[in-house]
């Protein structure tokens, strides 16, 4: 849907991705860019504030910086200027303060920081105006229980994988959804996806593609050991409970983040996040647009 702003962005954060396998070439260009964005961000009016971290590793030290919890209570908008692993962290832990989120991409198109870093300035003034789209994206809320009680939970805004150990042959996961026994599967692993999740690790294990506004999750087995276990999309109204029944070193994470190891007889448990993330996008966007650059569609075609 498109949305104009009832507010101005008064105050945009800015985050950057950082390694520290930068050499000092690609430092220098990543604070260059920051600084660009920065600049035009003032030039449109806007108070810009610098995550601590980002503002620190890149050497940003003439603007405010804050902490990602304030940026979360005082900013109206975030920039992102990295790829789609760096918005996927900052969306989680931005997700509880509801600040729409804009991606900017510094390598090649991700599937939702779009906006290439050449072409920022003249995409991100009509979106300052109030000229873009809207675009919500689910959660996921995920926990590991043990004797009946939880050792590790987390937000996935791409997906859920329960994974066989490197060196481990299969294991057999006990899948129940809503109480209701389904399967029990043996594979190499298991992905529950949301939508956003829909284009990564789970479509290159065969799964389908979720439009965004779809109000469902994809079940996908990773290398299953009978080939009618096929991918299965849920309702996100649905819990999903994946128990380990049998196998070595498994584990689960999350949005390929976090990680907790698992034990014969846990369960990963998975609900629907009251949280969600918005992104913005440029006025015209569709997903659609997205997929054909991003998969190559129609490559070859006059």
């Amino acid at each position: 849907m498109k949305s104009r702003l009832k507010t101005q962005f008064r105050q945009v954060a800015l985050i950057g991705k950082y390694q520290t396998s930068y050499s000092a070439s690609a430092v220098a260009a990543a604070r260059q860019a920051l600084d660009d964005i920065a600049h035009f961000l003032m030039g449109q009016g806007c108070e810009v504030v610098i995550e601590a971290e980002t503002a620190a590793n890149l050497g940003l030290s003439s603007y405010l910086a804050m902490e990602i919890e304030d940026i979360g209570r005082h900013c109206d908008l975030c920039l992102v200027v990295g790829g789609d692993g760096t918005m996927l962290g900052i969306g989680r832990r931005l997700a509880q303060y509801k600040v729409p989120l804009i991606g900017i991409n510094r390598g090649r198109l991700g599937f939702i920081t779009d906006i290439p870093l050449e072409q920022y300035a003249a995409t991100l003034g009509p979106m300052l105006a109030g000229e873009f789209v809207v675009d919500d994206r689910s959660l996921m809320q995920a926990e590991v229980i043990r004797d009946g009680r939880s050792v590790f939970s987390a937000l996935a805004l791409n997906d859920v994988v329960v994974n066989r150990g490197a060196t481990s042959g299969m294991v057999e996961l006990r899948v129940e959804v809503d109480g209701h026994f389904v399967a029990n599967q043996r594979a190499d692993g298991l992905i529950i996806a949301t939508p956003t999740g829909s284009t990564a690790y789970a479509l290159s294990a065969g799964g389908p593609l979720l439009h965004p506004s779809t109000p469902g999750w994809v079940l996908v087995p990773i290398a299953p050991h009978t080939l009618s276990n096929r991918p299965l999309v849920l309702s996100h109204a649905s819990e999903i409970s994946i128990e380990i029944v049998s196998g070595r070193d498994a584990s689960a994470n999350f949005d390929m983040q976090s990680l907790a190891t698992l034990m014969h007889g846990d369960r990963i448990v998975v609900r629907r996040s009251e949280q969600h993330v918005r992104f913005l996008h440029p006025q015209g966007w569709t997903y659609f647009d997205t997929l054909r650059q991003k998969l190559h569609w129609n490559e070859g075609v006059a």
